[in-house]
């Protein structure tokens, strides 16, 4: 085993990989996902159309919370009653994204919101493209002087990151990731000490985090956080709108 090999695992040896119990999915894996809305349940579509009536749109900053977009819903979803939320939702499935660009903003709203709900007694959000650009590259010094990555490897190696990089570090190196490629604020350069003892070939790094905001299709797990504050990886869910799977620059909870 190289030094940069024997450095990683020695690192993760000292981080919990796992905190102690397992996450339980609200529906079965290849269950469709939905949001749970006043003792109800709300498909995405349903979900989607509840949003546009309160001009969620408006709101597509950046910074925009999950329990913003929860917020908004839920004042929608009483507003309209079961009968409106039907009509609204049968008129706004006639829509299309492209001609009306805040349609598809508003279903991938719902679909994040429904990712938040994945997982029973805790909040998820998308993995972001930095976190996947790292747990891709985890085993970079077990694959020193390997090819260039391409859609499929680069899919393979984020499920085997998955299983060996603990929650905690995956935070702070995607952090760092992108405030090194896409200028995003890193508050304290919390991973910079990490992005430069794991992730070494700067290269390497940016053509796996460009092919993963590209626009090939490549499932991304789930960042969970539990409701004591435990962080850990989720399972790769459906994908969303477009038969994508989100990969945002920020952290979205």
């Amino acid at each position: 085993m190289n030094a940069p090999a024997m450095h990683t695992a020695a690192l993760f040896a000292r981080v919990p990989s796992r905190p102690h119990g397992a996450l339980v999915a609200r529906a079965s894996g290849a269950g469709p996902l939905s949001v749970p809305v006043a003792g109800g349940e709300l498909c995405r579509e349903e979900t989607a159309a509840a949003l546009f009536e309160v001009y969620t749109d408006e709101h597509a900053v950046p910074g925009i919370t999950t329990d913003t977009l929860y917020a908004l819903l839920n004042t929608s979803v009483a507003d309209l009653g079961p009968a409106g939320l039907v009509q609204c939702t049968d008129a706004f499935s006639g829509l299309d994204a492209v001609e009306f660009p805040e349609v598809g903003v508003c279903r991938w709203y719902a679909y994040r919101l429904a990712l938040s709900f994945r997982y029973q007694g805790a909040r998820s959000r998308p993995m972001t493209a930095g976190e996947a650009a790292a747990l891709a590259l985890s085993g970079y010094a077990h694959t020193l002087g390997a090819s260039r990555l391409d859609p499929r490897r680069l899919a393979r190696q984020i499920r085997d990151g998955a299983a060996r990089v603990p929650a905690a570090v995956l935070i702070q190196l995607g952090r760092a990731v992108a405030a090194d490629l896409a200028h995003i604020p890193d508050p304290g350069n919390s991973g910079s000490w990490l992005y430069r003892r794991l992730l070494p070939d700067r290269q390497r790094t940016r053509h796996c985090f460009d092919l993963i905001r590209s626009n090939v299709p490549v499932p991304l797990p789930l960042v969970v956080r539990t409701d004591d504050g435990a962080f850990q990886i989720g399972a790769a869910p459906p994908p969303g709108p477009g038969n994508r799977w989100a990969r945002p620059l920020r952290a979205q909870w």
